[in-house]
This record gives C-alpha cells, sequence and structure tokens, in this order.
C-alpha cells in the first residue's frame, strides 16, 4: 500500500474531530457550493458532496437545509479560499487551507500565528510543491471487489484503493473503501459511483505530502503548537505539513 494509505492511517487518529470545528467548515462549504451552482444538490455536484460530508459527521439535517437557504440569500457574503504556505520550526513545511470572508483579518491571524512559535510565514508557491493534491472518497465496501473497482477506475487516474475500517458508536466495526486519485479526477469518479448506484459515505481533496521528515518528540511538539493555533481559527479548512505523523 503506497503514501495515501499511511496518510490516512495517521490523519485518522488525529484530531479535527471536533463536532462545532466540523459544522462550521461544512457550513462554509455550503455556502461556496451553493454561491457556485445553486441550491439544488440533484443539478450542483460539489452541494452533493457536501451534503454527504454533513451526513457524515452526523450534522443535523435542518442545519444543512438552514446553510442552504442562508447561502441562496443575495445579502449572504461569499467565502473566498486563500491558501498560506510556511515554515514551523525545524523546517517543517506548512500549507494552510482557509475560506474566509475577511482576507485582512485572516492574513493577519495566520502571521501572527507564525510569529508567535518562531515559525515564518512564506510567499506564494514555497511549499505548496512539496505536496500532491489528491480527491477521496470513502464508499460503502459492502458486496465491493476491490480490484474490478480499480480496473473500473484506471482511466480516471486512480492512484490507491483501499479497504479502512471504523469504528462506530457502539463499538462496532464497519468496512469502508477509500479511494484516492488526482484533484482533477473527482468529477469523472464522482459521475461512476453515482451512476453505478455506489453509496459514497463522504468525500473531498487532500494534500499529501510527497517527504516527510522525522523529529524528535521535543521538536514535534514545538511544531505542534503552531499547528494547533492554526487549526483552532474558524478561518482555516485545512492545515497539512511534512512532520513525520505515527498513526499510534
Amino acid at each position: 500500500m503506497g503514501r495515501a494509505f499511511e496518510f490516512r492511517k495517521a490523519r485518522k487518529m488525529k484530531r479535527w474531530s471536533a463536532m462545532s470545528k466540523a459544522f462550521t467548515r461544512i457550513g462554509k462549504d455550503i455556502v461556496m457550493a451553493v454561491k457556485e451552482g445553486g441550491p439544488d444538490p440533484d443539478s450542483n455536484s460539489r452541494l452533493r458532496a457536501v451534503i454527504q460530508n454533513a451526513k457524515a459527521v452526523n450534522m443535523p439535517k435542518d442545519n444543512v437545509e438552514r446553510a442552504i437557504k442562508r447561502a441562496s440569500d443575495k445579502s449572504q457574503g461569499d467565502y473566498k479560499e486563500v491558501l498560506f504556505e510556511g515554515y514551523a520550526q525545524h523546517g517543517i513545511a506548512v500549507l494552510i487551507e482557509t475560506a474566509t470572508d475577511n482576507n485582512t483579518r485572516t492574513v493577519a491571524n495566520v502571521r501572527s500565528y507564525f510569529n508567535k512559535t518562531d515559525g515564518s510565514l512564506g510567499t506564494s508557491g514555497s511549499v505548496v510543491f512539496m505536496f500532491d493534491h489528491t480527491c477521496n472518497f470513502k464508499i460503502k465496501g459492502d458486496d465491493l471487489d476491490l480490484e474490478e473497482l480499480e480496473l473500473e477506475l484506471i482511466d480516471s487516474g486512480v492512484d490507491e484503493i483501499f479497504e479502512d475500517t471504523d469504528v462506530d458508536e457502539n463499538g462496532e466495526e464497519h468496512t469502508s473503501v477509500m479511494v484516492y486519485a488526482p484533484f482533477e479526477s473527482f468529477g469523472k469518479i464522482q459521475a461512476y459511483l453515482e451512476e453505478n448506484d455506489i453509496e459514497i459515505i463522504s468525500s473531498g481533496f487532500e494534500r499529501i505530502p510527497q517527504v516527510t521528515k522525522k523529529v524528535t518528540s521535543e521538536q514535534a511538539e514545538d511544531v505542534e503548537k503552531l499547528l494547533e493555533k492554526l487549526e483552532e481559527d474558524d478561518d482555516v479548512q485545512n492545515v497539512y505539513h511534512t512532520m513525520e505523523e505515527s498513526a499510534e
């Protein structure tokens, strides 16, 4: 199994599961999807994907419907996706995806986090090349033949397909399948899965580091100070880095 599997295995054990943060993120994703393609999920593939993700984190249906309605209101401001790049201590590259309605505020906040933790905010293009921009789908694994699925999706540029296991609130294990592919393959794969009635649990985009760097536990604590400040910011959607993560 390749980098996508190892990345997924490590990330599963990490934070981001805080429900309030998940709801905030999805709320912004809904606004951006509706502004881009309208409020009807049947004709807006991006909105369909966001609604699937909302279900995956148990976001109430009423919350989703209210968010779509608010996003349809012309007075509702829009969010702009802005990428920030820089270095934490010990030469760890950091890539931050934000969704903001006030870029001045977001820039000031992100810069302050780097400054307070002895990192350095870089210029556009300074670290983004160190990460592969990928799309991913988590689908129901029941009655699926992984080899057959991989053959069907090979023309879409799929990089990796593997089984994943989740544990629900009752402690029961469920098998799902993760599909990783280049960023630009998202539409093709989504269309194939929908046309073949394969249930999509969630989907999204990730930036997988091409090379990771080992650090000591003390150095990792230094880096974590910056990562935690970034992840607590409401404008921040995702934080990626090149520090080697443990799946333990």
